[in-house]
């Protein structure tokens, strides 16, 4: 969990919304490794009080009524999904809810390069596209493609 800022000065910031899809694609020479691919989404909207970061949840609300669908596919065929409640507040009552006012990395899956050419092209998505209901309060950071291995030592502490 992080609960700093963004590395970028503007993120998307989803009010309120009934359709939330983000698509994307990557073409490159990836050296030969096993790759792990994660979306950075936040839960509330930024703002400076008194100089402090502080977040606020007005807008948030939907996302814990259906999870959201990430996805992966591969130029050669590799494909990963998974599902996750971005607000599972139910679950956090006795730890307080550690989701809202943090950056999550969500992880969708991991893919194998066995050799730069050809160039491999990643799919990526994460979307809620159930109309029942309203979504909002999401902010979506970015997308990240890190090798397996890295994100382990990162994970550990090894890493800073």
């Amino acid at each position: 969990l992080s609960c700093f800022a963004s590395r970028f000065h503007t993120v998307a910031f989803l009010q309120q919304i009934w359709w939330f899809e983000v698509d994307g694609v990557v073409k490159f020479p990836l050296p030969a490794d096993i790759y792990t691919l994660s979306f950075r989404l936040h839960l509330g909207r930024f703002s400076k009080r008194l100089g402090r970061r502080v977040s606020s949840f007005e807008h948030t609300h939907g996302w814990d009524i259906k999870p959201v669908t990430f996805e992966l596919s591969t130029s050669d065929g590799q494909l990963a999904s998974c599902e996750h409640y971005l607000d599972d507040t139910e679950q956090d009552y006795d730890n307080g809810n550690h989701k809202r006012g943090c950056w999550i990395d969500y992880k969708v899956g991991e893919f194998i390069v066995n050799d730069s050419e050809p160039v491999t092209e990643v799919r990526f998505s994460v979307k809620q596209i159930d109309c029942t209901h309203s979504k909002g309060g999401l902010c979506v950071d970015s997308v990240f493609i890190i090798p397996t291995d890295l994100k382990e030592h990162k994970r550990k502490g090894m890493l800073k």
